[in-house]
């Protein structure tokens, strides 16, 4: 069996920012094993945060990196990526795997009473995506088999939004 290439890999921290992530994404360890998985295209949506040293990234690998902050649709990025490497908020995930892509998610871990665990772990559970943090996100990527996730089935959006009002207080 060929084992699929993800020449297109998007990023995103979503509105707020997330330095961890998007450090260790443009790390030089984190960008030879992008390579390794046939990265030829990273784009960094770092939000709010730092602008990453996009000159230095590149001078690090062949993958051509771009980055940008914000802007009002990330939903064209999403659906030319062959992996999306996302923050754990909600809305991004739901976004992500409504679109089929294959998505690890990292979760911030500095963030108080961090419902993004949770919602990780129930989706990861679900085999619909795989979960680290930031220090984790390397292994990860060497050790994951994204071609066993599974499509969102589209029952399992309701229950899942049900699950996280039930979370959040709103039922």
């Amino acid at each position: 069996m060929m084992k699929k290439l993800y020449r297109s890999v998007f990023v995103t921290v979503g509105t707020t920012e997330f330095e961890d992530l998007v450090q260790i994404v443009t790390s030089a360890a984190v960008l030879e094993q992008l390579s390794v998985l046939g990265c030829e295209s990273l784009t960094v949506q770092f939000g709010k945060g730092k602008d990453p040293n996009v000159e230095r990234a590149n001078g690090l690998t062949n993958i051509r990196l771009t980055a940008y902050g914000l802007k009002s649709s990330i939903g064209d990025d999403i659906s030319r990526a062959d992996l999306v490497i996302s923050h754990a908020g909600a809305g991004s995930c739901i976004e992500v795997l409504e679109a089929g892509k294959p998505l690890i998610v990292v979760v911030n871990e500095t963030l108080m009473n961090n419902h993004q665990t949770e919602l990780a772990e129930r989706l990861s559970r679900d085999k619909n995506l795989f979960y680290c943090t930031p220090r984790t996100l390397l292994k990860t990527l060497a050790e994951c088999e994204l071609n066993q996730l599974e499509k969102l089935a589209p029952a399992a959006l309701d229950s899942f939004v049900n699950h996280l009002d039930a979370f959040m207080g709103f039922r």
